[in-house]
């Protein structure tokens, strides 16, 4: 295959975004962009290619480590390192731009949290401070581990509906096996925090699990 330098201008990934935008480009253009240069015979594109070959999306990407990608011909430990901090830079300003939104129903929570939580290999619980009108204050990572009711408590979770004034809470938590249908246990923790909030007057509006074949609300499974 041509080098970059050796390809017609017009479809060269950079001076394609110059073009027609980033949004019109190709995946593996935008990866061939921040790789730069081919090595070894082999161009920045193909290195690209090569990267999300087998791959589902870029979420099977962002799970890769410095040495994973390195066993990609082409991908040198520096490149390796700029593809994964492209990759965490977009998640940070995902994270950024969810500040604000509107919830309205699980399936909100769903695909503002999906990305975060479906390729998890542990669970995680995380909680999501609204305000009066549902709008997002803040999301928290507040719990890694399975939901053992005497492992997690509610400190944890409404210090920072506190700290933030938050008027409501999410609470979002993972299943790795990809089923989400919740557990006796997932079921216990939820009504716990319900009762809490009743007592903190910061309600608990919802607990969503969430995994690879869907998400299911809790608080909707007990009304």
């Amino acid at each position: 295959m041509l080098s970059m330098r050796e390809m017609p201008e017009s479809e060269r990934p950079r001076e394609r975004l110059l073009a027609f935008g980033a949004e019109n480009l190709s995946t593996y253009e935008l990866l061939a962009i921040i790789i730069g240069s081919g090595s070894h015979g082999i161009s920045a594109i193909e290195v690209a290619k090569a990267l999300i070959s087998g791959t589902n999306d870029l979420t099977d990407l962002k799970d890769k480590t410095v040495h994973e990608l390195r066993q990609i011909r082409g991908m040198g430990e520096a490149k390796a390192i700029q593809v994964i901090a492209a990759l965490e830079l977009g998640k940070r300003v995902l994270n950024i731009h969810s500040n604000g939104l509107r919830i309205h129903t699980a399936a909100d929570v769903f695909h503002l949290m999906k990305n975060d939580l479906v390729d998890l290999k542990q669970e995680v619980l995380y909680a999501i401070y609204l305000d009066l009108k549902t709008q997002i204050i803040a999301k928290r990572l507040v719990f890694v581990g399975g939901l053992n009711q005497s492992l997690i408590h509610p400190r944890e979770v409404f210090k920072y509906a506190v700290k933030h004034s938050a008027y409501q809470i999410i609470l979002v938590h993972n299943h790795p096996s990809g089923d989400p249908t919740p557990s006796e246990q997932d079921i216990n923790v939820t009504k716990r925090f319900i009762e809490v909030g009743i007592l903190m007057q910061i309600q608990v509006v919802d607990h969503v699990v969430i995994a690879r074949n869907g998400f299911v609300s809790i608080v909707e499974r007990l009304t």
